[in-house]
């Protein structure tokens, strides 16, 4: 699919890119971004004039987005999936598709803080409008190349996922992203490598660590102290540094490893912190993302060392 990195569409190929998604999740914000890596950007097209529109694209140039949803005029998913089928065998085009979702849940208390009406409530519940858009919205979401979860996500941190993705790039260079997470708020949904530092002590259990972070000195002791960290430390390195050429030479063109603790504000943020700079100082440039570094510390999310392990 055109995107994961620009060099990956041939310089005779149209990069087009159908950008959709549940209403609330942040489609609109990934277009933006696409935007601003230099993308065209076509929002709410009428879904009968993309085929005239895409039609025209006979040569290389800009690469487009075109923003469809269930607002746009005359959507309809399966039309869509046929159509991006036909042209999907033009050898001058590289089409993709982008699905952005979001959990319900989620959904309905961003409308519900937000105020705003959902597309398809139509007077009911926002829930009800969710479930509606969903079930419509399947057969997209089905044959999407990519789909970018955003139920844990920040407006900031949907922007990096999607400048990672689509970023475009002089050189083949595979985009590594190093992620820290809290399992208690759930599995990162792009993790393509994942270790669980919650065999290490938690500094959540001292008072006066409990408010600071993984990025805190004080912190960063406490967690080295654990005569556990250093050699799992090494061989998590030792691994990664085997891997990571092994999945360049297989022409990936990202790879996001991800180190989770339970609220994910101290032992993965530093682990994550640490293993980037390795990573920095073998010639690699990676991008590093703490998802739940803003999230208050929460006793109920973390458990002492003894009751985590039972």
């Amino acid at each position: 699919m055109p995107g994961n990195n620009s060099s990956e569409v041939e310089p005779e190929q149209q990069a087009i890119l159908l950008v959709t998604g549940t209403s609330g999740a942040g489609k609109t914000t990934a277009l933006h971004t696409l935007e601003d890596l230099g993308w065209e950007v076509i929002d709410n097209f009428p879904v009968r004039l993309l085929e005239r529109l895409i039609g025209k694209s006979k040569s290389a140039g800009t690469p487009l987005a075109i923003g469809v949803d269930s607002r746009t005029r005359g959507f309809d998913p399966v039309k869509i999936n046929d159509l991006i089928e036909r042209l999907s065998q033009r050898d001058e085009l590289s089409i993709g598709t982008l699905f952005v979702d979001c959990a319900s849940s989620e959904l309905e208390r961003r409308y519900n803080e937000n105020r705003r009406r959902h597309p398809m409530a139509q007077g009911r519940p926002v829930l009800d409008g969710i479930k509606a858009e969903r079930e419509l919205l399947e057969p997209l979401r089905s044959a999407a190349e990519l789909v970018i979860d955003t139920t844990d996500y920040s407006t900031n941190q949907l922007q990096q996922v999607v400048r990672d993705r689509f970023q475009a790039s002089a050189t083949e260079e595979m985009v590594i992203t190093v992620t820290s997470f809290g399992f208690a708020r759930g599995m990162p949904p792009l993790a393509d490598l994942v270790f669980d530092m919650r065999f290490l002590d938690n500094p959540h259990w001292d008072e006066a660590l409990r408010e600071q972070t993984g990025q805190d000195e004080a912190v960063g002791a406490y967690i080295e102290r654990d005569e556990a960290f250093a050699p799992a430390f090494e061989r998590i390195r030792d691994l990664l540094l085997f891997l990571i050429p092994q999945y360049r030479e297989e022409g990936r063109s990202y790879l996001n490893i991800a180190f989770g603790c339970t609220g994910g504000r101290h032992r993965s943020v530093f682990t994550a912190e640490r293993m980037a700079q390795v990573l920095r100082d073998e010639g690699f440039s990676p991008t590093v993302l703490h998802r739940n570094l803003a999230t208050r510390a929460a006793d109920q999310l973390e458990l002492p060392r003894r009751q985590a392990n039972r």
